[in-house]
């Protein structure tokens, strides 16, 4: 059996195989949200094989050959909310799936839970991009699950437990973490769409550390101290990020950092199950509300709260994924960040975006390419780069002071 994954060209984004494939056929199909990392699996077969096209699936865009062992089905983002199944279309599967009662857009079937509520005045800290005699109005991104089925040999995959947990796991930081600069803000929930989150004008810190000319010191400095600063922030609740990258960090116009995508959280206080095992059932924590106006939605009961949660912990974006979670060992989800931010200090130390072998992080082994050329964090880097049971965890007492020249010894 071979383990094909499929990534997306950095140029075009247009998801390619790794590998040829037409003497291959699928055998299984590990169907996430992650638009570049989804898993296919292959078995040689000794008779003439379908040829699959160089196209990945993804939650966003979905393609794939038109053969008749792969066949696409209507989303169920189509599907009405009082309906079990898809609208029939012209490319329907044969087959009828009925959506999972624990699908993702029960997560938004209102009356809302006050637990996904928008903090008071969440507008507060945001700037109107056009104001009138009787209102602001105020720019907003809306988050809606979109979740795709797919029909592979003969067997329907969905990934709808994946977005299920990602929005779970998204509302839950929103919701539990008080509001700060450094996290995109969240204004609340729409009925049957989704979350509607902060704007954010401006661009990733991929965009930012690649930009000529190159960050200064002080510039550098800066961007650590508010990465931190929300970091650290986020878990003093308890809740760890899951999935940091220069792609997840956003510098807006008023070069403000903006921490976003909490699809990947956990709570530092649960069991977690290895990224190869199989899918946490999302709803195992919660329970149906006693209240008939929250019969169609599931918040947290009282009761799970006091028990200890399973969550499954993910690989995240590489090169930023730590060595336990690699190995399948990981304990401690904040101390993972820790060594996420690290390579994220070697990005901005470099301005460059760097990589290495997935072996040599599994071993706990800094890469000297990594430290080639940093001269501002290179000390931190080694912080946080460390084994778990070594590594600095993210502390606003560490925060960098930038030294002027008028400033007295």
């Amino acid at each position: 059996m071979v383990a094909t994954p499929i990534v997306s060209s950095p140029r075009s984004g247009t998801p390619t195989l790794m590998q040829p494939v037409a003497s291959l056929n699928v055998k299984k199909v590990t169907l996430t949200s992650k638009k570049n990392w989804w898993m296919v699996e292959m078995e040689e077969e000794e008779d003439s094989k379908p040829n699959i096209t160089s196209n990945s699936f993804s939650s966003e865009e979905t393609a794939v050959a038109h053969e008749s062992h792969v066949t696409i089905s209507q989303p169920y983002a189509d599907v009405d909310p009082g309906s079990r199944s898809p609208t029939p279309s012209p490319q329907d599967s044969p087959h009828v799936f009925h959506p999972p009662d624990r699908h993702p857009s029960v997560i938004f079937s209102f009356p809302t839970p006050t637990a996904y509520s928008a903090p008071p005045n969440p507008t507060a800290h945001l700037e109107p991009f056009a104001t009138g005699s009787t209102s602001e109005l105020f720019k907003c991104i809306v988050k809606k699950p979109d979740v795709v089925q797919l029909e592979i040999n003969g067997e329907l995959q969905t990934n709808a437990s994946d977005v299920t947990m990602q929005f779970l796991a998204e509302l839950r930081v929103y919701t539990t973490v008080g509001r700060h600069r450094n996290i995109v803000g969240f204004l609340g929930c729409l009925e049957g769409i989704g979350m509607v989150l902060e704007f954010i004008d401006g661009q990733t810190l991929l965009d930012v550390v690649r930009a000529r000319p190159q960050l200064t010191r002080e510039k550098k400095i800066d961007l650590h101290n508010q990465l931190l600063d929300g970091l650290s922030h986020l878990h003093a609740y308890g809740l760890s990020h899951g999935d940091l990258s220069l792609l997840n960090i956003y510098v807006n116009k008023f070069d403000t950092v903006k921490i976003i995508d909490f699809g990947r959280s956990v709570a530092s206080d649960s069991a977690f199950n290895p990224p190869d095992a199989e899918p946490a059932d999302p709803f195992a924590y919660l329970s149906r509300a006693s209240s008939r106006s929250h019969s169609r939605i599931y918040p947290l009961a009282t009761s799970a709260a006091k028990r200890r949660k399973v969550e499954q912990i993910h690989l995240g974006t590489r090169p930023f994924t730590a060595p336990e979670i690699i190995r399948g060992e990981c304990v401690d989800a904040c101390l993972a960040d820790a060594y996420s931010f690290g390579v994220i200090l070697v990005c901005l130390d470099q301005c460059a975006l760097v990589d290495c072998d997935p072996e040599v992080q599994r071993r706990d082994e800094v890469p000297e390419h990594f430290l080639n050329g940093c001269n501002v964090f290179r000390d931190r880097i080694l912080w946080y780069l460390q084994r778990y049971d070594r590594r600095r965890r993210l502390l606003k007492d560490d925060f960098i002071t930038v030294k002027r020249w008028w400033d007295a010894d």
